[in-house]
């Protein structure tokens, strides 16, 4: 089991609220990511869902049974966080065991589970160590082991990846998701690294400043923001946003115009958008080298070159950067002119609000199977 559920959750200090009514249900065996800004309440939401911060209002149930008022050890649940907090006078052993020693486990159990987690871990043969002898993703595995042995309902990672250099966070990525699928466990994991939400996640729920903006799997997010907050923070580099005009809507689709050019971008129309100004959002990795549909001249003011890609940045003016993708060999230099092109079918369109027009995207043409290469398919 593992099932939990939050229902109308609200946290505040005083007159500053930090949690604003989030409702949230996450499923037996899911791996859900909070993601979001710094502030944005995620650590926060995941301390209470531990029992390690009160919370104002609301329910928080685990398997249908409301914890609110039980202690962290008795709600079923287990946590890493962001510092590896070990022992240093313990071996990696008597780390893993110490939960197991504190419920005063017999000793044969102890060794069970403690050798059945370094196992899983591949710490076997550094049982006998001291956390000094090891590196930073060892350590993080020994952090982890000690939550495995207690066998939790719900795993809780509170940025456990984030001390470790780049290199050893792509791995112990890897690590974690084949732990996951290993331990057909509930996880929910907090990151700032949308990269870390992308790769892990079976859902990931995008936190801004206390309320949740959107939910739903990562393909999901990418393809179809909600809102201009999602659609600026999912995807590395951010998407472009212009500022257009909206000079039709129809069965068609709402026609734009950006810098005297027109542009039909195939989303679900509305009534009264005509003469209001839209935001037209554009990723990088989408648009096209020597123009498209709609094109847009762009002098470069930086150049990445990063081999497989090249990404060249622009001013736009009103402090607006333009950002595109494309490949590693594009013939793109520092202050000479390109023409950078733009296809209605790759854009998005938000409202005055900040609102997603609904795209006519079906995500289907995003499933797994017809993603990978033909000889991948068989």
């Amino acid at each position: 089991m593992g099932q939990l559920n939050l229902k109308n959750i609200y946290k505040n200090y005083g007159i500053y609220d930090v949690i604003k009514g989030i409702d949230l249900e996450v499923h037996e065996g899911e791996f859900v990511v909070f993601v979001g800004p710094s502030g944005c309440g995620k650590s926060t939401l995941l301390r209470m869902i531990a029992g390690l911060e009160d919370i104002t209002s609301g329910d928080i149930t685990i398997d249908g049974e409301r914890v609110n008022n039980l202690a962290p050890v008795k709600r079923g649940i287990s946590m890493v966080f962001q510092s590896y907090a070990l022992y240093p006078h313990m071996t990696v052993y008597e780390n893993i065991a110490f939960p197991l020693r504190v419920q005063k486990m017999a000793e044969p159990e102890v060794r069970e589970r403690v050798e059945a987690a370094a196992n899983i871990l591949q710490l076997g043969e550094r049982l006998q160590q001291k956390p000094g002898m090891l590196s930073g993703g060892q350590r993080q595995r020994v952090a982890i082991g000690r939550a495995i042995v207690r066998k939790p309902k719900i795993f809780l990672f509170d940025e456990p990846l984030s001390n470790l250099d780049a290199a050893l966070r792509g791995e112990m990525r890897i690590e974690l998701t084949r732990l996951h699928h290993d331990l057909a466990a509930t996880m929910i994991y907090v990151t700032h690294d949308q990269v870390e939400a992308m790769t892990m996640a079976d859902r990931i729920v995008v936190l801004n400043a206390g309320d949740i903006a959107q939910v739903g799997a990562p393909l999901e997010l990418y393809h179809k923001p909600r809102n201009l907050f999602v659609a600026g923070f999912i995807g590395n580099p951010p998407m472009n946003l212009l500022k257009v005009t909206c000079t039709g809507a129809d069965q068609s689709g709402v026609t734009v115009e950006y810098d005297g050019k027109s542009l039909t971008v195939p989303v679900e129309p509305r009534d009264g958008l005509v003469g209001e100004t839209l935001t037209l959002g554009i990723r990088p990795e989408h648009t096209v080298l020597g123009g498209g549909e709609l094109a847009i001249t762009i002098k470069p003011t930086v150049i990445e070159r990063l081999g497989i890609n090249t990404i060249a940045y622009a001013a736009l003016g009103e402090g607006k950067t333009f950002c595109s993708l494309t490949s590693g060999s594009a013939p793109v230099r520092v202050d000479e002119d390109v023409v950078i092109g733009i296809n209605a079918a790759d854009c998005h369109l938000f409202d005055g609000d900040g609102n997603a027009l609904e795209r006519r995207v079906e995500l289907k043409d995003f499933d797994f199977e017809k993603v990978l290469a033909p000889e991948a398919q068989g």
